[in-house]
């Protein structure tokens, strides 16, 4: 049975991930020749601080299964900046506020869809991608046409323009961080119940719609914050990437968040570096490129959950059952046919099981539960060794009683317990309900009543 990484035992890893962030400083400047200069510097700390912001509020994102409304809501801010720009010019925090707006619009808009219609949610987020986005392509390319030079690089927002991001910049991604953050560790308890149990929290007096209106307006704020670093299109994967490479770490909220806000600091930190290695890479791609590469080591080699501890488990499991088998195979052979003396034939084995019973009769071999005996007559047999002979009856004993409990479990008025063949019963089960058991089995509690 797996099991999966708990809080506790998740701040080192947690720990370790925050000194290899570190670590990378000193590392790209040593080993690869970053220089360190004022724009990058600003940048690799803008980047870190929108991921950080975007991994913790995003984990909640993930976790409701609401990824696509994090790109509904980054399309939506589109038409908002082109609006704000016709208003008020090129001011960036005009900007910024119009996009939030026309973002916060698009909540609304999914919120009266599904609440007021059959619509469904995922119907309702593609609806305000694509007309909010829409409007904003449309709403730039007007802008565009007209014969001032002051809507030159607005179009930026759609994919990020990371190298215009200057000090005060930083200190109001900060700033807006700050106060997203402690929001979220204010109102904790409350996020995590309607993230988890929506309707407990409803049944017990919470307004469930308006913590779920102030989780949607924290990550509007960060879509917002992102939209000059890594633009509406890419800043999705800004917001989702690091709570899904966190989720395969973890399965604790209370570690997943801050696991995640680290993965999104390490992204768009590390991502800027490397952006700045070659002057032709483009800061937004790159750092969702990073986040994307992280992404993929966490599906790949995250313990209990990644693919590669998946197979490996798998087939272990399977040499695992394939060795049982065989040897509950030769057992019940040699009890059938008295055969413990001549053994059972290795054409029996190879006919029930195939090649991978006789790759298991190596192993059990190797393992020296089984002896090989050729000879020129009778061929090639095998036969319980002491030890052998030992787990095969306490096996058998086992799927006795499991047996006895299937049969008389309910009229003995026993435990209730899931039916774990390869467990051993004496594990799940009281000392009274085995002896109950046992004295049911009488004479027959070391016969193999099961046969495989």
């Amino acid at each position: 049975m797996t099991t999966t990484i708990d809080a506790r035992s998740s701040w080192p890893l947690i720990v370790i991930a925050a000194v290899l962030v570190v670590l990378f400083v000193p590392f790209s400047s040593t080993v690869m020749g970053v220089r360190y200069t004022y724009t990058l510097r600003t940048v690799a700390i803008g980047g870190a601080l929108l991921g950080a912001v975007s991994g913790a509020i995003g984990s909640f994102a993930v976790l409701r299964k609401e990824s696509l409304l994090g790109d509904a809501l980054s399309h939506a801010a589109l038409p908002g900046v082109a609006v704000a720009f016709l208003v008020a010019g090129r001011e960036l925090g005009a900007l910024l506020v119009g996009a939030g707006l026309t973002s916060l619009l698009g909540v609304a808009a999914i919120r009266v869809m599904t609440g007021y219609t059959r619509i469904k949610e995922d119907a309702a987020m593609g609806i305000v991608l694509t007309g909010w986005f829409a409007a904003g392509i449309m709403g730039l390319t007007y802008i565009q046409g007209r014969p001032d030079a002051s809507q030159a690089g607005l179009d930026s927002f759609i994919f990020g323009q990371a190298a215009s991001i200057v000090r005060s910049d930083v200190f109001l991604l900060a700033a807006v961080s700050t106060v997203a953050i402690v929001l979220l560790i204010t109102f904790w308890k409350q996020f995590k119940l309607i993230t988890f149990n929506a309707e407990f929290a409803g049944a017990n007096g919470f307004n469930v719609t308006l913590w779920s209106a102030l989780l949607s307006t924290l990550v509007v704020v960060a879509i917002v914050m992102g939209l000059q670093l890594a633009g509406v299109v890419l800043m999705v994967g800004m917001l989702i990437a690091p709570g899904v490479a966190a989720r395969q770490w973890t399965t604790k909220l209370e570690a997943m968040v801050p696991l995640a806000a680290i993965i999104g600091a390490a992204a768009g930190g590390i991502g800027a570096v490397l952006s700045a290695v070659d002057r032709n890479l483009p800061t937004g791609p790159m750092i969702i490129v990073t986040a994307s590469a992280i992404v993929a080591i966490s599906v790949l080699f995250a313990p209990q959950r990644g693919v590669v501890w998946v197979v490996l488990t798998r087939w272990r499991d399977a040499r695992r059952f394939a060795m049982r088998t065989v040897l509950r195979d030769v057992y019940h052979y040699v009890h059938d046919h008295s055969a413990s003396v001549a053994g059972v034939p290795d054409s029996f084995i190879a006919g029930v099981r195939g090649r991978p019973g006789r790759r298991a009769l190596n192993r059990l071999l190797a393992r020296r539960m089984l002896r090989k005996t050729i000879d020129a007559d009778t061929g090639t047999r095998w036969n319980l060794t002491e030890t052998g002979q030992r787990v095969a009856s306490e096996d058998a004993r086992n799927q006795s009683l499991w047996d006895m409990y299937r049969e008389a479990g309910l009229r003995l008025d026993l435990p209730v317990i899931a039916e774990q063949r390869d467990r051993d019963i004496r594990a799940l089960l009281p000392p009274q309900a085995i002896d109950a058991l046992t004295d049911l089995l009488g004479d027959k509690e070391g016969e193999p009543r099961v046969r495989y």
